[in-house]
């Protein structure tokens, strides 16, 4: 068994209020759960507007295709124009570690 984590650090655009943060990272997080069926939350810098950092988590038992839903979520969030993505930070787990 492996689990793979992607941490995700955003820049958001012309963000004033938590309110408008919320109604941008909200959806990203819910297309990555839909799509490619991964657990994922905004995980910090939630008192602030115009950063937030998302997380997400996905177990396998193959680490091709650990790689490759983890790659598809990374472009996802990196393709979304409403958003800069500062930095990924990727982590493979095995049952063995």
């Amino acid at each position: 068994m492996y689990v793979g984590t992607l941490s995700f650090d955003l820049l958001l655009g012309d963000v004033h209020s938590l309110k408008e943060k919320r109604s941008l990272v909200r959806p990203i997080v819910a297309e990555l759960m839909r799509k490619y069926a991964v657990s994922a939350a905004e995980t910090g810098n939630q008192d602030l507007h115009r950063r937030a950092e998302i997380g997400l988590a996905v177990v396998s038992g193959d680490t091709a295709h650990l790689s490759d839903v983890l790659d598809r979520c990374e472009r996802l969030v990196a393709g979304r124009p409403e958003v800069e993505l500062l930095s990924v930070r990727r982590r493979l787990h095995s049952d063995e570690d």
